[in-house]
């Protein structure tokens, strides 16, 4: 895998007033970073950048983000972008954002999820039994068929295929996935995992792959 300074990172970025902007942080772990200060800004140099990944800051600018997100997935369809938004901006499950972040977090978290997009081979692509799930496109393909997830979809199906064989429990997936210590409510889950297996089972309501463990979770058979 390249070091950090072969990773070309392109920022959209404001004031973040008394904050460190997430660009210098970036620059002093070695980052190749190149800043915009609104999204027409940096889709006019996206060509010119060719960058391994998008972080659109939508916090600095006092916005969602969405519309951004959406206009850098136009301009490139296999283009990771990362989203940063206030803790509780309501984000639309269709974003067009590979991933997102809620504010407060680490820049080690950030980095964290900018190390999935460091140029490497198949670094991006997991594949369990029939199931193969490029994180970076968010294309899933199984069973003859090719889907593609929203986010939170991808890393409900990263978790239970790094988990395959295990029941994962509900609260701690809910916990992860959402980000959210509450689990009051988890049918959202349930809904989610019935899309899931809209995109890889053979037979939604007779799933083979993503079981059911009645009380307790779900376990990915594969």
């Amino acid at each position: 895998m390249q070091h950090n300074d072969e990773v070309v990172i392109l920022i959209v970025e404001g004031s973040r007033g008394n904050y460190k902007p997430f660009s210098e942080e970036l620059r002093s772990k070695g980052y190749h970073v190149k800043k915009a200060s609104s999204g027409s800004a940096g889709l006019e140099i996206l060509d010119a950048v060719q960058p391994h990944a998008v972080i659109v800051d939508a916090a600095s600018m006092r916005t969602t983000g969405v519309r951004i997100s959406q206009s850098f997935r136009v301009a490139d369809g296999n283009l990771p972008i990362i989203l940063i938004v206030e803790k509780h901006i309501p984000i639309p499950e269709s974003i067009d954002a590979n991933q997102v972040l809620r504010l407060p977090f680490t820049v080690q978290k950030l980095i964290n999820r900018l190390s999935v997009y460091h140029p490497s081979d198949d670094k991006h692509i997991l594949q369990v039994g029939p199931i193969e799930l490029n994180t970076h496109t968010r294309l899933v393909s199984c069973n003859g068929r090719q889907t593609k997830l929203t986010p939170r979809l991808v890393e409900i199906l990263k978790m239970l295929m790094e988990n395959n064989g295990k029941v994962v429990q509900r609260d701690p997936m809910f916990t992860a996935i959402w980000d959210t210590e509450y689990t009051g409510d988890t049918r959202t889950l349930d809904v989610h995992i019935n899309w899931l297996r809209q995109a890889i089972e053979e037979d939604p309501r007779d799933p083979k792959l993503i079981c059911t463990e009645r009380g307790v979770g779900y376990i990915l058979r594969a």
